[in-house]
């Protein structure tokens, strides 16, 4: 049977048709950027103290009818209560001067029932400030972020199954559509609950149209652009709209306002649809062979280069796999989520997988939350830890093109957690290098990110890989779900969230040794051909693999 990529290798790699495709699919993900952390400041915890009514007391009584309380070594105001306004009120009344007539700690302390007054040294309002999400009701603030990311893991579970069944380009732009729509909505959300789901919504298109894109675009490209597309391309477009996302929040103070804006870019790219493609993998696993070599023969002229007269000739369908007209015969078969643990092999590789998605997810998003707790800045926080990202996709990138699959994803992981662990270490008085290995720490596991997108797709099948991928990012959000309260674990023990994502990130390193590489070779097209793969083992125990030749394919050099 011919290859896809030695049938449409007279179409080259880096043709007009390629770079609009790379360009566009990359600048889809900008709203990914926006979304998955505009929580940081959107639900950000404003200081406050109880709302004194205007009644007539002294200037000494308003200023100490919030009791004082040391947190962390440092005297701050009371958040969540206030002396009795009753008594307070009869003895300003009276003439009483708070701590030279009056012993404050004798006073009965109440909730604050009046409200709560916020301060706007950084924010006009939050969903915090603007729902009340503090005190009794604190555990929502953090909670918001997980309702999201539930949103984000059932889109990644239902997408997948979606995109393979009825095609990449569809899911792409229906999920794109769906982020859009629900973010503007939200500025609308009457309460806290209306918003959650809203927030729910939203979350659903989020991963989707990053899964949609990157597989689409890991499909249409070859070789070393595919690799620089999936390294690079998605990755530098997510953290271009995450570095984005603290100058439109310093300039957009008010959570409406940031909300409004950042739903604007999903709008303009809506016109794509008329420029970018469906898959031609994609469609020919389904049996449409016509319309593949339609896309091809389009991008042949687009290319100016002259397509052959007859493209896939010995292609045909059969059961959702790509097989020469001769196997015909065979049984059709729909490959589904079950088939992933259906043999050994396959679900030796997927569960391990799912274990470094989910390590990676709980860290990285669990530190970017962190990053209104690191500076008295939020802004330049944020800013901070979109910049990480930066080389940290150069990185892997460098890595994808000249070191295996398997080496990389261990030394990043490794790298990630080690550094984590080193905070606890740190003395008192040195915060900015526990910042730094902190960054440190996001920087191995922003890596990591990428390369586990790329390795999981040359692990499987055209027929299996955007349902693998998106299994995958499922179990890997409920990482990215429980990651907004791993640092409030830091009420127990203060290094309590480090060691955890720690010793995570250091399991799954040990993980990885036991996975296939599959470095220099190409894309599987069929479940045969994964079989054909190496099997699960560990490459310090096993020393025949280190004698065996890898015969570089075509499209990988």
């Amino acid at each position: 049977m011919q290859d896809y990529d030695d049938a449409t290798a007279f179409l080259g790699h880096w043709g007009p048709f390629q770079q609009s495709v790379f360009f566009l699919l990359s600048a889809s993900i900008l709203p990914n950027g926006f979304g998955a952390f505009s929580l940081v400041f959107l639900t950000d915890m404003p200081s406050h103290h109880c709302l004194v009514p205007e009644v007539n007391l002294t200037q000494e009584w308003n200023e100490a009818i919030i009791p004082i309380k040391v947190v962390n070594g440092k005297q701050e105001l009371s958040s969540c209560s206030r002396y009795r306004l009753d008594v307070v009120r009869n003895l300003s009344a009276q003439g009483y001067i708070p701590g030279r007539d009056v012993n404050l700690t004798d006073l009965e302390q109440e909730d604050c029932v009046d409200g709560w007054s916020y301060s706007k040294d950084i924010y006009r309002s939050t969903i915090v400030s603007e729902f009340d999400l503090v005190c009794g009701e604190q555990w929502k603030q953090p909670f918001t972020s997980t309702i999201y990311f539930l949103g984000v893991l059932a889109g990644s579970f239902i997408s997948g199954q979606v995109s393979d069944r009825f095609g990449r380009k569809p899911v792409l732009f229906a999920t794109l559509a769906i982020q859009t729509i629900f973010s503007f909505v939200g500025i609308f959300a009457p309460s806290w609950t209306v918003l959650s789901i809203i927030l729910f919504i939203s979350g659903l298109g989020q991963i989707s149209n990053y899964v949609s894109a990157f597989v689409l675009g890991t499909e249409i490209l070859a070789g070393n652009v595919r690799v620089l597309f999936s390294s690079l391309g998605v990755c530098m477009g997510f953290a271009l709209g995450y570095m984005m996302l603290p100058l439109f929040a310093y300039f957009l103070r008010d959570w409406k306002s940031l909300l409004l804006a950042l739903s604007v870019p999903g709008v303009i790219y809506l016109p794509a649809w008329w420029f970018i493609p469906e898959s031609p993998r994609w469609l020919l696993t389904q049996g449409r062979v016509e319309e593949a070599e339609a896309i091809v023969r389009h991008a042949a002229k687009k290319n100016k280069v002259e397509a052959p007269q007859v493209l896939f000739e010995d292609y045909n369908y059969a059961g959702s796999e790509i097989v020469p007209k001769t196997d015909i015969t065979q049984t059709k078969e729909h490959y589904n989520v079950f088939y992933l643990l259906r043999t050994t092999n396959i679900r030796n590789t997927t569960v391990t997988l799912c274990l470094v998605w989910f390590t990676v997810s709980i860290g990285y998003f669990g530190l970017s939350l962190n990053t209104s707790r690191l500076h008295a800045n939020p802004y330049l926080s944020c800013f901070i830890a979109a910049a990480v990202e930066v080389p940290s996709y150069i990185s892997s990138w460098l890595a994808l093109r000249y070191l295996p699959r398997r080496l990389s994803v261990i030394c990043v992981l490794l790298l990630g957690g080690v550094s984590l662990y080193f905070v606890q270490l740190v003395p008192q008085g040195l915060s900015y290098l526990s910042i730094a290995l902190e960054m440190l720490g996001k920087y191995g596991l922003t890596a990591c990110t990428s390369l586990i997108f790329v390795y999981t797709a040359e692990l499987y099948p055209t027929v299996l890989r955007n349902t693998t991928t998106g299994v995958c990012a499922t179990l890997s959000r409920v990482g990215s779900c429980i990651a907004p309260f791993v640092f409030e674990l830091s009420v127990y023990f203060k290094y309590l969230p480090y060691i955890l994502l720690g010793t995570l990130a250091i399991v799954s390193a040990f993980a990885t040794f036991f996975l296939p590489e599959s470095f220099g070779r190409p894309l599987p097209q069929t479940i045969e051909q994964m079989h054909k793969k190496e099997r699960m083992k560990c490459p310090f125990i096993t020393r025949k693999e280190l004698s065996k030749p890898v015969v570089l394919h075509e499209s990988q050099l």
